[in-house]
């Protein structure tokens, strides 16, 4: 069985918004066993729409729309699914009275006319009342019964839950087996270098699949079974996931797909009872922005520092003047002080520092822009990193908040092996 994903909306083609919606329906596809083969995106143009709808019917089992089931004019997604499939519009009741309940819940008396629009209902339509918006989702089958159209709402807030809830029961029952992965999650290692040790098992691989995917400082490798279903994939995943573990081992921070560098190193934090606390040059609080976003943090994450002239090293986190003048501010001897001075300035038990030349401009031939000192402090131990980032002002500054992450949760465990 074949699906098709087309997005619809002229602001995603334009650049206005990230499709975010195809990513997650492709992904919950697949996990139903379900194949996307294509993914198109289209304006809000009833001909141009129209053709890709045929276009889609003519190749896939199962059609997936986003996007276009608003009350304005430009929002056609569901009239010209309907003239395709030949299928007349009715007004339904029942969905007029979800759309008046809808406004009546969020005290809004005056409902445009326009609102109506949504309550216009194809023919032998299963509807998929949304409770978080007034477009609701249908589903519809062509006349011959061989292909089924499915309508979502564009944004995400509605379409996920529409998805998960009553479209995902309703899929379930069209499949004979399911595709499960399971993401290996790696940092401190290349994806060539990666690719190059499981070069073995990349040739011969069948069922499971596996796929190297780069991320700025990491590498995942999805691992990817077909089955009748998820106890017999998974069984066929524990293989490879035991292989690439004793090929990797500390390399190899998660296999929980959900789970970030970030939230990793906050769990063992936690488990210790320790603090941490940053020290920001040239990352300006990147670094300390990715921490926060980690539910929990504040159990162990107070603080963080931004110091990005000399002044504020020296004042704020007690960087050795001497040091400065000497080494300067992009330096090993100066990351190391930053992470010193932090962790005693925030009593925490564990301190990471950055300082570097992000550029554009600033570099010289003995320190050229991209080079970056990472320091790490943990208890009475401290660690120094150099790297060399290529790229854009932005792209060294995010490569220098990974390659941190990366950095102290492998000095963290190198503390563990030596206590």
């Amino acid at each position: 069985m074949t699906a098709e994903l087309i997005s619809v909306g002229t602001e995603i083609l334009l650049g206005n918004i990230v499709n975010t919606n195809a990513a997650y329906l492709s992904e919950k596809m697949a996990g139903l066993g379900i194949s996307v083969y294509f993914e198109t995106t289209v304006g809000d143009n009833e001909e141009r729409l129209t053709m890709a709808l045929k276009s889609a019917l003519s190749r896939s089992d199962i059609l997936v729309l986003s996007g276009g089931l608003g009350p304005t004019a430009d929002d056609i997604t569901k009239e010209t699914a309907a003239k395709v499939l030949d299928l007349p519009l009715y007004l339904d009741e029942n969905v007029k009275s979800s759309i008046e309940d809808f406004f009546e819940k969020r005290m809004i008396h005056k409902i445009t006319e326009n609102n109506w629009k949504q309550a216009m209902v194809p023919e032998g339509a299963q509807i998929l009342f949304n409770p978080n918006g007034t477009a609701p989702g249908l589903i519809l089958k062509s006349k011959e019964g061989d292909k089924t159209v499915i309508l979502l709402p564009g944004p995400p807030g509605e379409l996920k839950p529409l998805f998960e809830e009553q479209v995902v029961p309703y899929l379930e029952k069209m499949t004979d087996g399911v595709i499960y992965s399971r993401t290996i999650k790696t940092f401190g290692i290349g994806e060539s270098m990666l690719e190059d040790a499981i070069s073995d098992m990349l040739k011969n691989q069948t069922n499971p699949t596996i796929a190297p995917y780069a991320k700025t400082g990491e590498v995942h490798l999805r691992v990817t079974a077909k089955a009748s279903d998820i106890q017999e994939a998974k069984k066929l995943i524990q293989p490879i996931c035991d292989e690439v573990s004793k090929r990797f081992g500390k390399n190899i921070y998660s296999m929980d797909e959900n789970e970030t560098l970030e939230e990793s190193i906050i769990k063992i934090l936690q488990n210790r009872e320790w603090k941490l606390v940053t020290a920001e040059s040239c990352t300006g609080g990147l670094l300390a922005g990715r921490i926060v976003g980690v539910p929990g943090v504040s159990d162990v994450f107070g603080r963080g520092f931004i110091t990005y002239s000399n002044r504020a090293k020296r004042k704020i986190l007690e960087v050795n003047k001497k040091t400065l003048e000497e080494f300067g501010a992009v330096s090993s001897q100066t990351a190391k002080e930053m992470a010193v001075g932090a962790a005693i300035a925030a009593q925490a038990e564990v301190a990471v520092s950055v300082t570097g030349i992000a550029g554009p401009g600033g570099g010289t031939e003995e320190k050229p822009v991209g080079l970056v000192y990472i320091g790490c402090h943990i208890k009475e131990k401290n660690y120094v990193k150099k790297c060399m980032f290529s790229g854009n002002r932005q792209k060294i500054r995010e490569s220098s908040v990974a390659n941190a992450l990366g950095f102290l949760r492998q000095c963290l465990i190198e503390y563990d092996e030596l206590a």
